[in-house]
């Protein structure tokens, strides 16, 4: 599926044999680079890049996330995973309640919650965490 496009580079989210964490696709004939974006915050950051002997400059690698990492391509990223994907990716994930992150069970952390089940609500852009010993959701507004 495509987000956006920069200077004629495509970029997508593809819908077959994906897997987590939550990333998009971009590249020419040479290289391809993929970006992970979240279900719990903004930021967008560079994953890695294919082959790297090929690897476009730093400041165009730079220039392709800040503009997946725009609301409007970060929001179609995210409802193009969910509805294809059916998941946020924080299975066996904690919420620090303080820090306002994710963590992985092996980092301990005293306020951390276990993730009962994480949905994303793609129409109003927010994520709800059932937190272990919580009545209703956590709602985190993107």
């Amino acid at each position: 599926m495509r987000i956006c496009t920069y200077q004629g580079l495509v970029v997508s989210l593809f819908t077959r044999n994906e897997h987590c964490p939550p990333h998009v696709h971009v590249g020419s004939g040479r290289w391809e680079a993929r970006y992970r974006f979240s279900f719990w915050h903004n930021g967008v950051a560079l994953w890695d890049v294919i082959p790297l002997a090929h690897a476009p400059s730093a400041a165009l690698l730079e220039k392709l996330r800040q503009v997946i990492e725009e609301p409007v391509h970060v929001r179609r990223a995210r409802q193009c995973w969910w509805l294809s994907r059916h998941t946020v990716c924080l299975d066996n994930q904690q919420w620090d309640a303080r820090a306002e992150e994710i963590v992985s069970p092996n980092q301990y952390r005293v306020a951390a919650m276990d993730i009962l089940w994480a949905r994303y609500d793609p129409w109003h852009d927010r994520t709800l965490l059932q937190l272990v010993g919580q009545r209703g959701p956590l709602e985190i507004e993107l």
